[in-house]
């Protein structure tokens, strides 16, 4: 699985460094370093007016924040690796 978050000015701003060290964090606490590839990526076209635009293989998510982060986590990684 490759998740490559946006860290162009806009998601910045926004907060991607934090969603970036979530997601490294996630990565070792879950042991996934043979199954996820993190990548920075700048911008991916679809930004928001809240949060962090973050592509998951070929599905991108928008409005990623720390307060939701939980969730996608679960849901677009944990869930699609057989995790949860």
């Amino acid at each position: 699985m490759i998740i490559q978050i946006c860290v162009g000015s806009s998601c910045h701003l926004k907060g991607s460094p934090e969603i970036v060290e979530l997601l490294q964090k996630a990565v070792a606490d879950y042991h996934l370093e043979h199954e996820v590839t993190l990548a920075g990526s700048f911008c991916i076209g679809k930004c928001n007016r809240i949060g962090v635009t973050v592509q998951v293989d070929d599905d991108i998510h928008v409005g990623i924040t720390k307060e939701n982060f939980k969730e996608f986590l679960e849901e677009q990684v944990l869930r699609k690796l057989g995790k949860v």
